[in-house]
C-alpha cells in the first residue's frame, strides 16, 4: 500500500508561486513492524526518514573497537612524541609503518615562535619501522627530513601516508614552512622511492596547497578574525591520503577554513579531494569540493568498486562510516560510538571480504597527555546483536 506525501520547496529569490510535488512512499506491513511505525497515515519527519532507508538494513558497516600496547621501539618511550601512523604495507615478510617524530614538550603560541616547539607534530620528522607480527616494532630511522632553511617544508613534515604503486612507493605529508604561527597555511609534499626503505627524493613545491580565496582581518595573529573565510580549506590542508581510483589518483585530504566556526556539530571541519593523472601530479580539486560537511582524520579505502570513508571527531555526521560509488557522493552507511585516532590502516587486508575488513586491526595513537602520544594497536569487530547477561540466543 502507498500514502502521498506533499513536499513544499520554495525559492524567496525567485519569489514564484509554490511548487508542490507529490512523491509516493511504499509502506509494507513487514516494513511498519520493523519500523515500529504506529500510524501509516500520521508519519513524522523521523518515520519518513526512515523509509527512505534501504530495505537490507545490516549491521555489517557498524563495529566496535579496543585498544593495545605494542612492544619493542614503538612502545611508550618518556620525552618522545610518536603520531599518526600510516597506513601499513607488507614488503618481504614485514610491515611498514610511517609516523610523525618529534622530541621534547610543547610551548604552544605567544613565545618565541621561531624556537619554540608550539604543537606536538611540530619540528617533526617522518621515520619508519617494521614488524613481522603487528605487535613488535623496530625503528629503522628516518624517512623524510624537514627541509632546508627557507624550504616550504623546513618546520615540519608530518601526518604521512603511504601509496605503493606499480612498483614505487609514494609518502605524501604535511608540511610547514617557519615561522608556526596561527595564520600559517600548512600544505602538502610528496616523496618517491623504489624501496620502502628509500632513499626518498622530494617534491621541490606542494603537490596541494589551501585555497587563496579568504581574507584575513588585520594584521594580528587571530585566526578567527576574516574579512572574507573562503573556501572550507583556505587555511589549512591536512591528513592527505592517496588511492589509485579508476585510472587516476585521488588526492583525499582534510580541510580547515579560515575564520573557522564552532557549529552545531563542533569545529567547522570538512574533506575534499584532489585528482591526478599521475602519481607525482599535478592535482586538482574537484569541483564536487567539499565532499564531506563533517570528519577530522582521512580514513579511506576502496570498497564495491567505491571508496568507503571513516568520518570521525567533528562536524554534524562524525561517527559514522560513508561510502561514495564514485568516490566523491558519500552518503552514511552506518554510525559507530567511536573509533581510534589516526587509523594507519592495514592495506594487505580483503577489503571486498566485509565493508570494515580493513578496520579488523590496524594502529593509532594515543594522547599520555597534552605533550606526548605514542602509537599503539586497534582491533575491530561487527556487532551481530545485543542481549543481557546470561540470556541464552540461537546462533
Amino acid at each position: 500500500m502507498g500514502t502521498g506525501l506533499v513536499l513544499i520547496n520554495c525559492n524567496p529569490k525567485e519569489k514564484k508561486e509554490t511548487i508542490q510535488k507529490n512523491t509516493q512512499v511504499e509502506i509494507s506491513d513487514e516494513k511498519l513492524d520493523f519500523l515500529g511505525i504506529t500510524n501509516k497515515d500520521k508519519l513524522s519527519a523521523a518515520s519518513k526518514r526512515a523509509l527512505k532507508w534501504p530495505t537490507d538494513l545490516g549491521n555489517e558497516w557498524f563495529f566496535e573497537h579496543n585498544v593495545a600496547d605494542l612492544k619493542g621501539d614503538l612502545a611508550y618511550e618518556e620525552g618522545v612524541v610518536r603520531r599518526d601512523p600510516s597506513a601499513m604495507i607488507k614488503h618481504d615478510g614485514k610491515y611498514y609503518v610511517w609516523y610523525s617524530k618529534s622530541t621534547g614538550p610543547s610551548q604552544g603560541f605567544g613565545g618565541d615562535v621561531e624556537n619554540d616547539k608550539v604543537f606536538p607534530w611540530d619540528r617533526c620528522d617522518i621515520w619508519y619501522a617494521t614488524s613481522t607480527d603487528g605487535w613488535t616494532w623496530k625503528e629503522e630511522g628516518m624517512a623524510v627530513p624537514r627541509g632546508e632553511k627557507g624550504a616550504y617544508d623546513d618546520r615540519s613534515v608530518f601526518t604521512v601516508e603511504i601509496m605503493e604503486h606499480e612498483g614505487m612507493y609514494y609518502l605524501c605529508y604535511q608540511t610547514v614552512k617557519s615561522p608556526y604561527t596561527v595564520r600559517v597555511k600548512n600544505q602538502v609534499g610528496l616523496a618517491w622511492s623504489n624501496s620502502p626503505n628509500g632513499p626518498w627524493t622530494k617534491s621541490k613545491a606542494p603537490i596541494l596547497s589551501p585555497a587563496g580565496n579568504g581574507i584575513w582581518k588585520g594584521e594580528e595573529q587571530d585566526r578567527f578574525a576574516v574579512e572574507k573565510k573562503g573556501d572550507f580549506d583556505s587555511h589549512k590542508v591536512h591528513d592527505p591520503c592517496i588511492l589509485p581510483y579508476k585510472g587516476k589518483f585521488y588526492l583525499y585530504y582534510k580541510g580547515e577554513q579560515m575564520g573557522e566556526a564552532i557549529t552545531f556539530g563542533g569545529r567547522q571541519i570538512r574533506h575534499g579531494v584532489a585528482i591526478a593523472d599521475n602519481p607525482k601530479g599535478p592535482y586538482i580539486k574537484s569541483p564536487y569540493n567539499p565532499i564531506s560537511n563533517s570528519g577530522h582524520e582521512i580514513c579511506v579505502w576502496p570498497y564495491n568498486g567505491g571508496i568507503a570513508s571513516l568520518i570521525t571527531t567533528d562536524g554534524p555526521e562524525k561517527n559514522t562510516v560513508q561510502w561514495a560509488p564514485d568516490g566523491i557522493n558519500f552518503e552514511i552507511k552506518g554510525v559507530v560510538k567511536g573509533a581510534p585516532h589516526a587509523i594507519g590502516l592495514n592495506r594487505t587486508a580483503d577489503n571486498e571480504k566485509n565493508p570494515t575488513e580493513i578496520l579488523r586491526w590496524g594502529l593509532t595513537h594515543q594522547y599520555k597527555n597534552s605533550d606526548y602520544q605514542y602509537i599503539r594497536r586497534f582491533t575491530t569487530w561487527n556487532k551481530k546483536q545485543h542481549v543481557a547477561k546470561g540470556v541464552k540466543t540461537k546462533k
